[in-house]
């Protein structure tokens, strides 16, 4: 009898043993997970970090120091470069390892190897797209270069050292909770952030929504409602700007033919609420005389964040500011003699290509009135809890076959291949390398010469007192419109036959009015003699900022902290009160005459804890909606006109035939949709209060949510009590905002602050992950100490020394 029980207990507890170290579906193997020593409890810390004071490292030369400060900010004093970026890896693995690799693992379509098949259709999608493509492309260029190839090497052997010394102890958590391991770094990964974030600033386009417009509408209607220009844009360089050079020449067809076929879907386009703010303003406006430089990104607000902030220092380098984990250097920065930053310079550099195969083996294409052969290449897609998926993909000389008839697009003519500057071989690491380095304007032009994609406006100041802001990029040479709808990929008139030089690139340096700046606006006025187009130019942000510029004097840091976060909303200025003029407030309800009140008091200011945000969020959200409910109505992909048409034509076009509702028996006016936007958005915020119980307040409502990066809502941060919205300067909705926010002073010494949404450390349990997100929220900053002395470091709590490996010399 005992041994039956014991034989009963020994066969339960080898089920439990073997069930809870198995992973089911999407629980994790809960032996390992749950383990008090080894599981997810090894990563809880509190302010205490627990990394090894001494530590060795495969391929130094010389030792490292790395001296961490009260925010975990590392700062790294190496002998030499190689080492300096060799232990940049080393640390930001060390703090962020999962993140590089699951963002790089998003780049080459590998998804589905850690959740399953529900990432595939991403996956295929990714790997269609070409990141995978340019990756590789820009892996060779980067490699061969003389200063970034070796450099890139001891980055990724710096990476492994940290993925070596593992165990699952110490593993990132997510591992843990997704049960998979890291595998080794490759200077291939690298090329992929890079791809990545190509990506998510310029990996979108309407082509295919203009293709259809164009159709559905006619060209004078679609030029009507989408315009490559409004009123009152005011472009990034200056209209004053005179543009010396002679253009390249360019012409455009005699005749233009569009393909009768779309795809039936569409691929993963980046949130068009991506974009950025930066400006700079000379000493002349200043009260010290010398410039200031702003920058803050607007982009997905993520846990891990974004940016890892780091202090690089090495003979001849003394530099600091936003890295992107997975690739060397600082991105977004200043050093002792300049500053820099980046926003989204908003262009079209992807077009598609109707592509016409000779039959259905596709191993031939018509172009030029020839048959030229196809490049086939087969994809395997390994997935987790299911059997391997294989897709080919074939390329043209415009580029790969995104759509066809086994991806999303079932009419076996549809046939369309990308032609995008990211595939194009490039080299962006030289820039960043030799920013982090340079001394002075001639230096900052130097390095942005080696920049392709993603395009940015590259804002500089430097310690001699000069300021600049160049529209940067890869930019193919167009004729008018060109890319603007598909083209026919037969057509040789159709191909990209050049690129702008770069010293034709948009640029001004030390302008008259004394300040710079760029908020994803129009690059420039109509002078500049290349067609240059986006879907979208932002239209209020911009105008704000130069508005505040050019009437500040005697500028301070703390002037540029309240520029940074300001909350006034020139969108809802532009319309509110016309709105609020349609209505007739006698006829309302009690609640709706509150609501009405609320509005016509409202200050325009967005700030937390105001109201008239929500009631005006909604109302105008309902009349936009109504009002181009034509646009949503339909099978074909249609996209709708943008903000500063659709307030043109509500001001000034009473008349427009798109003025109606087409859910309604009746001919609505404008004041017909005003009123009903108006009675839902009143019914809507009581609805939002009578569920949530909630205080009604901009910020309570808005649920701005800085999110974890596999969407786990235990480790992401809700409700963040902070004000701002899309189209204004601090641009932060439910699930944007400024990224990482800074501030210098190019003054002797140089005086920096910054802050972000977040943490330094990627780990959920640590008390880093998350804890700058408050600071950030209230507007505050923190000084950033970039010493070039590390015995005068401040705030320093943890000193870590990077050794050579003695067996190896």
């Amino acid at each position: 009898m005992k041994f039956i029980k014991f034989l009963f207990s020994f066969i339960i507890a080898v089920a439990l043993v073997v069930g809870l170290n198995e992973k089911w579906g999407q629980i994790p193997p809960l032996g390992k997970f749950l383990d008090p020593y080894h599981g997810f409890w090894a990563n809880s810390h509190n302010k205490d970090i627990a990394f090894n004071e001494n530590v060795t490292i495969r391929g130094l030369k010389d030792a490292v120091s790395v001296y961490y400060d009260s925010l975990l900010i590392p700062h790294v004093f190496a002998k030499n470069d190689a080492d300096l970026y060799r232990a940049q890896g080393y640390v930001t693995a060390t703090n962020r390892l999962w993140q590089m690799e699951f963002q790089t693992h998003a780049a080459a379509g590998r998804v589905s190897e850690i959740i399953g098949p529900d990432a595939l259709s991403f996956d295929r999608y990714q790997r269609r797209n070409g990141l995978l493509y340019g990756a590789e492309n820009g892996l060779k260029v980067m490699e061969e270069d003389s200063i970034i190839g070796p450099m890139l090497f001891a980055y990724t052997e710096g990476i492994n050292s940290y993925i070596e010394s593992l165990t699952y102890e110490n593993l990132p958590l997510e591992y843990k909770l997704l049960d998979y391991k890291p595998e080794p770094w490759t200077n291939m990964k690298s090329a992929l952030l890079l791809k990545y974030m190509a990506n998510d600033l310029a990996g979108s386009d309407y082509d295919i929504e203009n293709t259809e417009l164009l159709k559905v509408l006619g060209k004078d209607r679609f030029d009507f409602l989408f315009p490559d220009r409004y009123s009152k844009m005011d472009p990034v360089i200056p209209s004053s700007k005179k543009w010396e050079f002679e253009p390249l020449p360019v012409s455009r067809p005699d005749s233009i033919t569009f393909p009768l076929v779309f795809p039936e879907g569409e691929g993963q386009q980046p949130n068009p609420a991506n974009g950025s703010n930066n400006w700079v303003v000379a000493g002349s406006k200043t009260s010290t005389g010398q410039p200031i430089l702003a920058n803050d990104p607007h982009l997905g607000l993520n846990l891990p964040s974004i940016w890892y902030v780091m202090h690089l220092n090495a003979p001849g380098v003394n530099t600091y500011g936003g890295t992107l984990p997975g690739a060397m250097g600082i991105i977004i920065g200043f050093n002792d003699s300049i500053a820099w930053g980046e926003t989204n310079a908003t262009r079209d550099v992807r077009d598609w290509y109707h592509i016409q195969f000779k039959d259905d083996d596709r191993t031939e294409y018509l172009y030029n009135n020839k048959w030229l052969k196809t490049q086939k290449v087969v994809q395997t897609f390994k997935i987790r809890g299911a059997e391997e998926f294989t897709d080919t993909i074939y390329y043209t000389h415009h580029g790969p076959i995104v759509y066809d008839k086994n991806f999303k697009a079932e009419d076996s003519k549809a046939n369309f291949a990308l032609r995008w500057t990211a595939h194009d071989p490039s080299n962006e690491q030289l820039t960043f390398h030799l920013l982090n380095r340079a001394k002075n304007y001639e230096d900052y032009k130097k390095a942005l010469s080696y920049y392709d994609c993603p395009a940015q406006n590259f804002a500089f100041a430097s310690v001699q007192g000069d300021i600049a802001l160049w529209v940067n990029g890869k930019f193919p040479l167009r004729w008018e419109e060109q890319g603007k709808f598909i083209m026919d990929g037969s057509r040789a008139d159709m191909d990209w036959k050049d690129f702008i030089p770069h010293q034709h690139n948009a640029f001004m340096k030390n302008p008259q009015q004394g300040f710079l700046s760029s908020a994803n606006q129009i690059p420039v006025d109509s002078t500049y003699p290349y067609y240059h187009y986006d879907k979208g130019y932002e239209h209020y942000r911009n105008r704000r900022i130069n508005s505040q510029l050019s009437t500040l004097e005697n500028i301070t840091v703390e002037d540029m902290k309240r520029l940074q976060t300001d909350n006034y909303s020139l969108f809802a200025f532009e319309i509110l009160p016309t709105m609020l003029d349609s209505l007739d407030r006698n006829s309302l309800t009690d609640v709706q005459k509150q609501a009405f009140d609320v509005l016509s008091n409202w200050n325009f200011i967005s700030d937390k804890d105001a109201v008239a945000p929500a009631y005006f969020e909604i109302w105008w959200d309902e009349v936009y909606k109504n009002l181009w409910d034509e646009f949503l109505n339909t099978e074909e992909k249609l996209r709708k006109p943008e903000l500063p048409r659709t307030i043109e034509i509500l001001k000034g076009f009473p008349n427009d035939p798109y003025i109606d509702n087409q859910n309604t028996n009746k001919k609505e006016s404008i004041t017909d949709l005003y009123t009903a936007g108006f009675i839902e958005a009143v019914d809507s915020v009581e609805n939002w209060k009578s569920i949530t119980g909630m205080e009604l307040k901009w910020s309570n409502f808005k649920n701005t949510t800085v999110q974890h990066l596999a969407r786990l809502p235990a480790f992401s941060t809700e409700r963040v009590p902070i004000g701002g919205n899309k189209h204004i300067i601090n641009a932060t909705s439910g699930r944007h905002g400024a990224s990482w926010r800074m501030i210098v002073s190019l003054e002797n010494p140089v005086r920096a602050y910054g802050v972000y949404p977040g943490g330094q450390s990627g780990n959920p349990g640590s008390f880093y992950y998350n804890n700058m997100i408050d600071t950030w929220a209230k507007g505050e900053y923190y000084e950033l100490d970039h010493n070039s002395n590390q015995q005068a470091l401040k705030n320093i709590i943890f000193t870590q020394t990077l050794t050579p490996n003695e067996e190896e010399e």
